[in-house]
């Protein structure tokens, strides 16, 4: 079996980046751990099986083991992350694959709409942190518009399925994994982080972070939303941040939940459909009904106008954690969860979906590479077209 001729230390990079030990990483081509460690050090090679399956298990390319050095891997998007009054640490695995995938959907699309002679989105950073947050929330209401998705809503489901259509009409690309694109074994972690949105003005994209409650879900996209309108992109953890002043990419935060919660429920008629005769909770009951949010939005209200306590707001989401918990384990009792092709929707988005699979039934795109960027078979791609347009 030929030798591959790997640099070493990229070899060692991709180990530690994976947090694999030495044991760990020899276990998973079945050598030893000294004969391993020559590889690292130089003094042997490994064969090209052996290489090819070390490239799987630490999640990277194959050809990064004959890169002269690591490739840069910390992502080029503003880290607005916070837990209480600490920043988060550095970024996982998980998420650096989970972005450089997200990256590759955002730039063809990008080309693919430059290609149809697509105009600049006269939305995208149209104000900036330092605006009326009432206003740039009014401006969102309009453009998607927010009112009447709500009036025609029964529930915060049907209220944030609506908001992701009309996004998506805009021109916005919307997706949502709790994975790494279709790898079960790799979750993504809602203690990392919630939704990111990555600012572009024909190409603006927000990835949500779907293993978070479903009723947190709703304050994320609208969060991201608000990063879009001001034209800055960054990942963020918005839902329970408690509100703070500092450095700028905290008053970032800070205005976008401001506004995301203006978008969602309006201070002015909160404040005045609050009843302080009743209890909190009946209030958050009946206000969730009225706005068709998620009682967690209205408790995250709550807290902003200082009518709810931090630890109020804390409880609400546990209870939706546990909801979230209890209604899988029924779902995984009972029929199982959606079709596959439901799952690729809600994981690239209608827009992305309907974009690429136009682009390769009309020859311009190589099935295969469809394929790649959808998550599926080159030989699946004619019905999950079909599916898209509800054939």
């Amino acid at each position: 079996m030929p030798e591959a001729f790997i640099t070493p230390h990229v070899l060692s990079w991709a180990r530690k980046r994976a947090q694999f030990s030495t044991d760990d990483a020899a276990q998973r081509v079945k050598v030893r751990p000294e004969q391993f460690l020559a590889w690292e050090e130089g003094k042997k090679r490994p064969t090209f099986r052996q290489a090819k399956l070390l490239a799987k298990a630490f999640h990277v390319p194959f050809g990064y083991f004959f890169l002269p050095a690591p490739p840069k891997q910390e992502p080029d998007i503003p880290d607005l992350r916070t837990v209480g009054s600490r920043t988060m640490p550095g970024f996982s695995l998980e998420f650096l694959d989970l972005y450089n995938d997200i990256l590759r959907k955002q730039d063809w699309f990008r080309e693919y709409r430059m290609q149809e002679g697509a105009q600049p989105l006269p939305f995208i950073g149209k104000y900036s942190a330092t605006d009326d947050y009432r206003v740039v929330a009014a401006n969102i209401r309009q453009v998607l518009s927010v009112d009447e998705a709500r009036s025609s809503a029964r529930n915060w489901e049907q209220f944030i399925a609506c908001l992701i259509e009309q996004a998506e009409d805009a021109g916005i690309l919307v997706m949502r994994n709790s994975i790494v694109g279709n790898d079960t074994h790799r979750p993504l972690s809602v203690d990392e982080f919630r939704g990111f949105a990555l600012s572009d003005p024909v190409a603006p994209l927000i990835f949500i972070n779907s293993r978070d409650a479903k009723s947190a879900q709703i304050f994320t996209l609208a969060h991201e939303l608000v990063h879009l309108w001001i034209g800055q992109s960054g990942v963020s953890n918005p839902l329970l941040n408690r509100e703070k002043k500092g450095k700028r990419g905290k008053k970032v935060e800070t205005f976008c939940n401001r506004t995301a919660a203006e978008v969602l429920v309006p201070e002015t008629q909160f404040l005045v459909d609050w009843d302080n005769e009743i209890p909190a909770q009946e209030n958050i009951a009946l206000l969730a009904q009225q706005y068709r949010v998620s009682q967690l939005v209205i408790a995250r209200r709550g807290y902003d106008l200082n009518v709810l306590p931090y630890d109020v707001l804390q409880d609400f989401y546990r209870q939706a954690v546990q909801y979230d918990r209890k209604k899988k384990e029924k779902l995984s009792e009972s029929a199982g969860g959606p079709k596959s092709d439901t799952m690729r929707k809600f994981r690239n988005g209608k827009l992305f979906s309907q974009a690429v699979a136009a682009a390769a039934l009309e020859g311009r795109l190589l099935l295969r590479d469809a394929g790649s960027l959808l998550g599926i078979k080159p030989a699946s791609l004619k019905q999950y077209a079909d599916f898209l347009t509800g054939k």
